[in-house]
């Protein structure tokens, strides 16, 4: 049996700094969800499968269910609620609402954050190149075909 050992860490999540006291066991969504209160990010399945729990780690997307709080430390960690400029909707959120790719909204932050991520690296995507980029991401309501849609709405228009 493994021992419960408590650490000061911290973490900086959408650019600001998290001192917390945690378990190193404990994972990145447990700590982002109740530590630092940013209930933006889903657990699904806690198993890497569905996405709901995707952040950007230094902008690369992550399952936080299976990452460790402890290994994000000195990362720059972005949850849904970074992704926003103020009150102002980042235009991929902005066109997946106009394009109707919301549906339950629960996969709606981890296909944002995978979103996001796939177009900062590839500007331009065909459409394979975002279907590829959203696969770690499942969605049992909309088809995928709307939220395909904003995603190249949102390119086009960059």
């Amino acid at each position: 049996m493994s021992e419960s050992i408590d650490r000061d860490l911290t973490l900086s999540v959408n650019g600001i700094a998290y001192p917390v006291s945690v378990d190193t066991s404990r994972n990145l969504l447990s700590v982002i969800r109740t530590e630092i209160g940013l209930t933006g990010t889903k657990e699904g399945c806690d198993d890497c499968e569905c996405g709901a729990c995707m952040v950007l780690l230094d902008g690369q997307p992550v399952n936080s269910c299976s990452y460790l709080a402890a290994q994000a430390v000195g990362r720059e960690i972005t949850t849904i609620e970074g992704v926003m400029d103020g009150q102002e909707l980042h235009p991929l959120q902005r066109n997946l609402l106009e394009e109707g790719g919301v549906q339950c909204g629960f996969c709606t932050p981890g296909m944002i954050m995978s979103a996001t991520a796939l177009l900062a690296r590839t500007p331009s995507p065909s459409d394979e190149e975002i279907r590829i980029g959203l696969s770690g991401n499942l969605c049992r309501c909309t088809g995928y075909a709307k939220i395909i849609a904003a995603v190249r709405r949102t390119a086009d228009e960059s």
